[in-house]
Protein backbone atom coordinates (compact mmCIF):
# COMPACT_ATOMS: atom_id res chain seq x y z
CA UNK A 1 0.00 0.00 0.00
CA UNK A 2 0.98 3.60 -0.74
CA UNK A 3 1.74 5.38 1.67
CA UNK A 4 -0.36 9.06 1.83
CA UNK A 5 0.87 12.64 2.29
CA UNK A 6 -1.40 12.94 5.40
CA UNK A 7 0.01 9.29 7.12
CA UNK A 8 3.41 10.66 6.35
CA UNK A 9 2.76 14.00 8.01
CA UNK A 10 1.31 12.84 10.72
CA UNK A 11 4.62 10.90 11.48
CA UNK A 12 5.94 14.50 10.91
CA UNK A 13 4.97 15.98 14.11
CA UNK A 14 7.03 15.23 16.40
CA UNK A 15 9.81 17.02 14.42
CA UNK A 16 7.50 19.85 13.46
CA UNK A 17 6.31 20.88 16.91
CA UNK A 18 10.25 20.50 18.60
CA UNK A 19 10.70 22.98 16.01
CA UNK A 20 8.07 26.05 16.73
CA UNK A 21 8.23 25.69 20.28
CA UNK A 22 12.08 26.53 19.60
CA UNK A 23 10.95 29.16 17.05
CA UNK A 24 8.22 30.56 19.96
CA UNK A 25 11.35 30.42 22.53
CA UNK A 26 13.66 32.62 20.64
CA UNK A 27 10.48 35.20 20.30
CA UNK A 28 8.93 35.21 23.91
CA UNK A 29 10.48 38.59 24.72
CA UNK A 30 8.57 40.16 22.14
CA UNK A 31 5.27 38.44 23.09
CA UNK A 32 5.70 39.75 26.48
CA UNK A 33 6.66 43.56 24.60
CA UNK A 34 3.71 43.02 22.81
CA UNK A 35 1.36 42.24 25.64
CA UNK A 36 2.70 45.07 27.87
CA UNK A 37 -0.20 47.21 28.85
CA UNK A 38 -2.79 45.10 27.35
CA UNK A 39 -5.54 43.47 29.30
CA UNK A 40 -6.82 40.98 27.05
CA UNK A 41 -6.36 38.68 24.28
CA UNK A 42 -8.31 37.85 21.18
CA UNK A 43 -8.15 35.07 18.74
CA UNK A 44 -8.84 35.61 14.98
CA UNK A 45 -9.32 31.82 13.41
CA UNK A 46 -11.47 30.03 10.84
CA UNK A 47 -11.78 25.98 10.46
CA UNK A 48 -8.86 23.99 12.33
CA UNK A 49 -6.85 27.09 13.10
CA UNK A 50 -10.42 28.23 15.23
CA UNK A 51 -10.00 24.52 17.31
CA UNK A 52 -6.50 25.26 18.08
CA UNK A 53 -7.97 28.53 19.01
CA UNK A 54 -10.14 27.60 21.32
CA UNK A 55 -7.38 25.48 22.94
CA UNK A 56 -5.33 28.97 23.46
CA UNK A 57 -8.45 30.81 25.02
CA UNK A 58 -8.75 27.65 27.73
CA UNK A 59 -4.57 28.03 28.19
CA UNK A 60 -4.62 31.60 28.15
CA UNK A 61 -7.49 32.11 31.23
CA UNK A 62 -6.60 29.00 33.51
CA UNK A 63 -2.96 29.53 33.55
CA UNK A 64 -2.12 33.41 33.28
CA UNK A 65 -5.65 34.64 34.58
CA UNK A 66 -5.58 36.86 31.59
CA UNK A 67 -9.22 37.07 29.55
CA UNK A 68 -9.37 35.93 26.46
CA UNK A 69 -12.00 35.62 23.67
CA UNK A 70 -12.56 34.65 19.78
CA UNK A 71 -13.09 36.78 17.73
CA UNK A 72 -16.32 36.67 15.23
CA UNK A 73 -14.93 37.97 11.81
CA UNK A 74 -17.59 39.60 10.47
CA UNK A 75 -18.30 42.35 13.21
CA UNK A 76 -14.59 43.53 11.48
CA UNK A 77 -15.49 42.50 7.57
CA UNK A 78 -18.79 42.69 7.25
CA UNK A 79 -20.11 45.39 10.05
CA UNK A 80 -17.37 47.05 10.12
CA UNK A 81 -17.54 47.91 14.08
CA UNK A 82 -15.45 50.41 15.56
CA UNK A 83 -14.28 49.04 18.64
CA UNK A 84 -11.40 50.25 21.34
CA UNK A 85 -8.88 47.32 21.01
CA UNK A 86 -6.20 49.87 22.78
CA UNK A 87 -5.79 47.08 26.10
CA UNK A 88 -6.01 43.99 23.62
CA UNK A 89 -3.50 41.18 22.21
CA UNK A 90 -4.90 40.23 18.85
CA UNK A 91 -3.78 37.06 18.41
CA UNK A 92 -4.11 35.72 14.82
CA UNK A 93 -3.88 32.05 13.54
CA UNK A 94 -3.81 30.55 9.71
CA UNK A 95 -1.92 27.75 8.20
CA UNK A 96 -1.11 29.51 5.11
CA UNK A 97 -1.28 33.28 6.70
CA UNK A 98 -3.05 34.42 3.60
CA UNK A 99 -6.59 33.54 4.45
CA UNK A 100 -8.05 36.66 3.06
CA UNK A 101 -10.92 37.10 5.85
CA UNK A 102 -8.18 36.20 8.64
CA UNK A 103 -5.76 39.11 7.38
CA UNK A 104 -8.18 41.69 7.15
CA UNK A 105 -9.05 41.00 10.54
CA UNK A 106 -5.59 42.05 11.62
CA UNK A 107 -5.62 45.09 9.63
CA UNK A 108 -8.44 46.49 11.07
CA UNK A 109 -7.69 45.37 14.74
CA UNK A 110 -4.03 47.16 14.20
CA UNK A 111 -6.01 50.34 13.00
CA UNK A 112 -8.20 49.96 16.25
CA UNK A 113 -5.02 50.18 18.40
CA UNK A 114 -4.54 46.55 19.10
CA UNK A 115 -1.06 44.83 19.34
CA UNK A 116 -0.87 41.91 16.75
CA UNK A 117 1.00 38.47 16.86
CA UNK A 118 0.51 36.18 13.80
CA UNK A 119 0.48 32.47 13.78
CA UNK A 120 1.18 31.37 9.87
CA UNK A 121 3.44 28.50 8.29
CA UNK A 122 4.68 31.17 5.95
CA UNK A 123 6.88 33.67 7.27
CA UNK A 124 6.51 35.62 3.75
CA UNK A 125 2.56 35.76 4.16
CA UNK A 126 1.10 38.76 4.74
CA UNK A 127 -0.58 38.08 8.43
CA UNK A 128 3.30 37.35 9.34
CA UNK A 129 5.26 40.43 7.85
CA UNK A 130 2.15 42.99 8.82
CA UNK A 131 1.90 41.74 12.25
CA UNK A 132 3.59 43.15 15.42
CA UNK A 133 5.25 39.37 16.03
CA UNK A 134 5.36 36.81 14.02
CA UNK A 135 5.09 33.45 15.06
CA UNK A 136 6.48 30.84 12.71
CA UNK A 137 5.27 27.12 13.40
CA UNK A 138 7.38 24.90 11.66
CA UNK A 139 5.95 22.39 10.13
CA UNK A 140 6.79 22.64 6.99
CA UNK A 141 5.11 21.97 3.19
CA UNK A 142 1.76 20.40 4.10
CA UNK A 143 0.78 18.38 1.05
CA UNK A 144 -2.20 17.10 2.15
CA UNK A 145 -5.31 19.13 2.36
CA UNK A 146 -6.42 17.75 5.96
CA UNK A 147 -4.21 19.69 8.86
CA UNK A 148 -2.66 17.56 10.89
CA UNK A 149 1.08 18.82 11.48
CA UNK A 150 0.23 22.21 10.93
CA UNK A 151 -2.64 22.17 13.90
CA UNK A 152 -0.16 19.98 16.14
CA UNK A 153 2.28 23.01 15.15
CA UNK A 154 -0.51 25.36 16.01
CA UNK A 155 -1.28 24.44 19.29
CA UNK A 156 2.58 24.16 20.41
CA UNK A 157 2.84 27.89 19.04
CA UNK A 158 -0.17 28.91 21.30
CA UNK A 159 1.48 26.79 24.38
CA UNK A 160 4.55 28.48 23.52
CA UNK A 161 2.82 32.19 23.73
CA UNK A 162 1.83 30.93 26.97
CA UNK A 163 4.37 29.99 28.30
CA UNK A 164 6.12 32.94 27.41
CA UNK A 165 3.28 35.74 29.31
CA UNK A 166 3.79 33.09 32.06
CA UNK A 167 7.46 33.77 32.22
CA UNK A 168 8.71 30.74 34.29
CA UNK A 169 9.76 27.48 33.01
CA UNK A 170 6.73 25.09 33.80
CA UNK A 171 4.97 25.56 30.70
CA UNK A 172 8.42 25.12 28.59
CA UNK A 173 9.49 21.69 30.68
CA UNK A 174 5.58 20.22 29.88
CA UNK A 175 6.39 21.53 26.08
CA UNK A 176 9.84 19.78 26.02
CA UNK A 177 8.03 16.67 26.63
CA UNK A 178 5.26 16.77 23.75
CA UNK A 179 7.78 15.72 21.00
CA UNK A 180 8.91 12.25 22.19
CA UNK A 181 4.78 11.64 22.80
CA UNK A 182 3.85 12.37 19.48
CA UNK A 183 6.57 9.81 18.24
CA UNK A 184 5.29 7.52 20.56
CA UNK A 185 1.68 7.65 19.28
CA UNK A 186 2.26 7.84 15.92
CA UNK A 187 4.52 4.98 16.05
CA UNK A 188 2.49 2.25 18.03
CA UNK A 189 -1.31 2.87 16.62
CA UNK A 190 -2.78 1.19 19.65
CA UNK A 191 -6.61 0.64 19.49
CA UNK A 192 -6.70 2.61 15.88
CA UNK A 193 -7.85 -0.94 13.74
CA UNK A 194 -10.67 -1.18 16.01
CA UNK A 195 -11.78 2.42 15.96
CA UNK A 196 -11.87 2.29 12.77
CA UNK A 197 -13.77 -0.98 12.52
CA UNK A 198 -16.73 0.74 14.93
CA UNK A 199 -16.84 4.13 12.98
CA UNK A 200 -16.62 2.74 9.29
CA UNK A 201 -20.57 1.37 10.57
CA UNK A 202 -21.82 4.22 12.15
CA UNK A 203 -24.06 6.39 10.34
CA UNK A 204 -25.22 8.93 13.64
CA UNK A 205 -21.57 10.05 14.97
CA UNK A 206 -21.10 12.79 17.91
CA UNK A 207 -17.79 14.12 19.39
CA UNK A 208 -18.07 15.95 22.39
CA UNK A 209 -15.04 16.71 24.96
CA UNK A 210 -14.80 19.44 27.51
CA UNK A 211 -11.96 22.24 29.15
CA UNK A 212 -8.02 22.10 27.41
CA UNK A 213 -9.46 19.15 25.65
CA UNK A 214 -12.70 20.54 23.55
CA UNK A 215 -10.68 22.26 20.83
CA UNK A 216 -8.99 19.30 20.03
CA UNK A 217 -12.43 17.37 20.15
CA UNK A 218 -13.86 19.72 17.55
CA UNK A 219 -10.90 19.26 15.38
CA UNK A 220 -11.36 15.36 15.41
CA UNK A 221 -15.10 15.73 14.92
CA UNK A 222 -14.10 18.34 11.60
CA UNK A 223 -11.55 15.58 10.57
CA UNK A 224 -14.16 13.26 10.36
CA UNK A 225 -16.06 15.57 8.49
CA UNK A 226 -13.72 16.33 6.07
CA UNK A 227 -11.60 13.73 5.42
CA UNK A 228 -13.94 10.77 5.86
CA UNK A 229 -17.31 12.71 4.20
CA UNK A 230 -19.58 12.09 7.15
CA UNK A 231 -21.90 14.20 9.36
CA UNK A 232 -20.84 14.63 12.73
CA UNK A 233 -22.17 16.95 15.29
CA UNK A 234 -19.67 18.03 17.61
CA UNK A 235 -20.75 19.46 20.96
CA UNK A 236 -19.11 20.60 24.14
CA UNK A 237 -20.14 18.33 27.23
CA UNK A 238 -22.05 21.39 28.85
CA UNK A 239 -24.07 21.91 25.68
CA UNK A 240 -24.62 18.43 25.05
CA UNK A 241 -25.96 18.16 28.72
CA UNK A 242 -28.46 20.98 28.08
CA UNK A 243 -30.95 19.45 25.88
CA UNK A 244 -28.84 17.46 22.91
CA UNK A 245 -28.14 14.38 24.67
CA UNK A 246 -31.76 13.94 24.40
CA UNK A 247 -31.47 12.39 20.90
CA UNK A 248 -28.58 9.94 22.23
CA UNK A 249 -29.33 6.37 21.82
CA UNK A 250 -28.77 2.79 19.91
CA UNK A 251 -27.22 3.59 16.53
CA UNK A 252 -24.96 6.63 17.90
CA UNK A 253 -21.56 6.62 18.14
CA UNK A 254 -20.00 9.05 20.60
CA UNK A 255 -16.58 10.06 20.31
CA UNK A 256 -15.10 11.11 23.82
CA UNK A 257 -12.15 12.80 24.56
CA UNK A 258 -10.06 13.80 27.29
CA UNK A 259 -6.95 14.06 28.90
CA UNK A 260 -5.46 12.12 31.10
CA UNK A 261 -5.70 14.34 33.92
CA UNK A 262 -6.82 17.93 35.32
CA UNK A 263 -10.83 18.35 37.05
CA UNK A 264 -12.63 17.75 33.50
CA UNK A 265 -11.68 14.22 33.38
CA UNK A 266 -13.96 12.89 36.07
CA UNK A 267 -17.13 14.36 34.34
CA UNK A 268 -16.21 12.91 30.96
CA UNK A 269 -16.02 9.88 32.81
CA UNK A 270 -19.26 10.26 34.00
CA UNK A 271 -20.50 11.70 30.65
CA UNK A 272 -19.01 8.31 28.83
CA UNK A 273 -21.21 6.46 31.08
CA UNK A 274 -24.46 8.03 30.64
CA UNK A 275 -24.29 7.76 26.90
CA UNK A 276 -23.57 3.99 27.24
CA UNK A 277 -25.92 4.04 29.18
CA UNK A 278 -28.60 5.42 26.83
CA UNK A 279 -27.30 2.98 23.80
CA UNK A 280 -24.65 4.68 22.51
CA UNK A 281 -21.62 2.92 21.60
CA UNK A 282 -19.15 5.36 23.34
CA UNK A 283 -15.15 5.59 21.35
CA UNK A 284 -13.45 7.04 24.33
CA UNK A 285 -9.97 9.12 23.07
CA UNK A 286 -7.19 9.22 26.00
CA UNK A 287 -8.24 9.57 29.04
CA UNK A 288 -7.44 7.25 31.36
CA UNK A 289 -8.74 3.83 32.94
CA UNK A 290 -11.80 4.87 34.13
CA UNK A 291 -12.48 6.08 30.95
CA UNK A 292 -11.39 3.41 29.04
CA UNK A 293 -14.01 1.02 31.38
CA UNK A 294 -16.69 3.31 30.68
CA UNK A 295 -16.24 2.83 26.46
CA UNK A 296 -17.13 0.69 24.63
CA UNK A 297 -13.88 1.01 22.52
CA UNK A 298 -11.19 2.74 23.73
CA UNK A 299 -7.96 4.08 21.72
CA UNK A 300 -5.24 5.49 24.03
CA UNK A 301 -4.21 9.14 24.15
CA UNK A 302 -0.78 10.81 25.55
CA UNK A 303 0.93 10.47 28.62
CA UNK A 304 1.09 14.71 29.46
CA UNK A 305 -0.72 16.45 31.72
CA UNK A 306 -4.13 18.38 30.49
CA UNK A 307 -1.95 21.51 29.63
CA UNK A 308 0.21 20.18 27.03
CA UNK A 309 -2.13 16.83 26.73
CA UNK A 310 -4.22 18.21 23.51
CA UNK A 311 -1.19 18.18 21.40
CA UNK A 312 -0.85 14.31 21.69
CA UNK A 313 -4.70 13.77 21.42
CA UNK A 314 -5.21 14.80 18.02
CA UNK A 315 -2.24 11.72 16.82
CA UNK A 316 -4.30 8.88 17.41
CA UNK A 317 -7.62 10.67 16.22
CA UNK A 318 -5.53 11.50 13.07
CA UNK A 319 -4.02 8.05 12.76
CA UNK A 320 -7.95 6.40 12.73
CA UNK A 321 -9.54 9.34 10.04
CA UNK A 322 -6.81 8.31 7.55
CA UNK A 323 -7.35 4.81 8.17
CA UNK A 324 -10.95 5.02 7.84
CA UNK A 325 -10.76 7.37 4.55
CA UNK A 326 -8.89 4.15 3.16
CA UNK A 327 -11.49 1.95 4.03
CA UNK A 328 -13.82 4.06 3.13
CA UNK A 329 -12.49 4.15 -0.42
CA UNK A 330 -11.68 8.08 0.13
CA UNK A 331 -8.55 9.44 -0.89
CA UNK A 332 -7.78 11.25 2.59
CA UNK A 333 -5.35 13.57 1.34
CA UNK A 334 -7.76 15.48 -1.18
CA UNK A 335 -11.72 15.72 -0.15
CA UNK A 336 -13.56 16.90 -2.19
CA UNK A 337 -14.59 20.38 -2.66
CA UNK A 338 -11.51 21.23 0.00
CA UNK A 339 -8.54 23.64 -0.85
CA UNK A 340 -5.42 24.45 1.59
CA UNK A 341 -6.74 28.35 1.67
CA UNK A 342 -10.14 29.31 2.94
CA UNK A 343 -12.28 31.61 0.99
CA UNK A 344 -14.14 32.45 3.20
CA UNK A 345 -15.57 35.82 1.53
CA UNK A 346 -13.89 38.69 3.45
CA UNK A 347 -16.29 41.34 2.27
Amino acid sequence: MTRTWMRTEIAEQSQAVAATVEEVRRRAEQVRTAMTGRRRILLVARGSSDNAAVYGRYLVETRLGIPAALAAPSVATHYHARLDLSDTLVVSVSQSGRTEEIVAVQRWAAELGAATIGISNDASSPLATESDVPLTTQAGVERAVPATKSYSAQLAALAGLAAALDGGEVLWELLARVPAELSRLESAEEGVAGAVDLLAESDDVLVTGRGLGFGTALEVGLKLEETCLRPVRGLSYADLRHGPIAVVGPGLTAVVVAAPDGPMLAPIVELAGDLAGRGARVLGVGGDAALAAASSYHVPGPELPEPVAPIGLIVPAQLVVESLARRLGLDPDAPRGLSKVTATDPR
